[in-house]
């Protein structure tokens, strides 16, 4: 059992830090590392603020209450990601394992769970439910935010795949709710 890592007997943990482990591999690869490093840096907020605003400036007054409704559920998700952080206190996978290398700065110092993914889903189900042309889009780019957050060492599967899971459903639930 690893010191730092009570949960690591558990097979979850075994599969989370193997998984772990295979994505964040790719980052040795300096053109995939580079890639991934803009993306989520563009996950981080960049890229979902700038579709807002082109939303707004395109499709004008009749799309503002649904970029208001989306923006407060977002807000909703940044409380329960922050309440998630601080109640779990896991460590990033760089912080524990040598072996992962660290690709990107994190924005604090927690890894579950996964922000960025959290944002991307949520923005993915709300704006893709009204504006269905944005879904080719949205459907490449929220996987590869995703994705970059293994590859650069900041976050274990299960933290992404946690992130999903509440944005989807704080997507769905901002959809039903407005």
């Amino acid at each position: 059992m690893n010191k730092h890592n009570p949960l690591s007997s558990i097979p979850v943990a075994d599969w989370d830090l193997a998984w772990c482990l295979r994505f964040n591999r790719y980052s040795a690869h300096r053109a995939i590392a580079v890639f991934f490093k803009h993306i989520s840096r563009l996950g981080n907020g960049r890229f979902w603020y700038a579709l807002i605003v082109l939303i707004a400036v395109t499709e004008g007054l009749p799309a503002l209450p649904l970029l208001g409704q989306t923006l407060l559920t977002a807000g909703v998700g940044v409380l329960i990601y922050k309440l998630l952080k601080q109640r779990t206190l896991r460590p990033r996978p760089y912080q524990v394992h040598q072996a992962v290398v660290l690709g990107e700065r994190p924005l604090d110092h927690f890894s579950f769970p996964s922000g960025h993914t959290l944002h991307a889903v949520l923005f993915t189900v709300m704006l893709g439910a009204n504006f269905p042309a944005l879904l080719p889009v949205l459907l490449v780019f929220t996987p590869l935010v995703a994705l970059s957050r293994m590859v650069l060492g900041l976050h274990y599967p299960t933290d992404v795949l946690a992130g999903a899971f509440l944005g989807g459903g704080l997507g769905v639930m901002g959809l039903w709710l407005f």
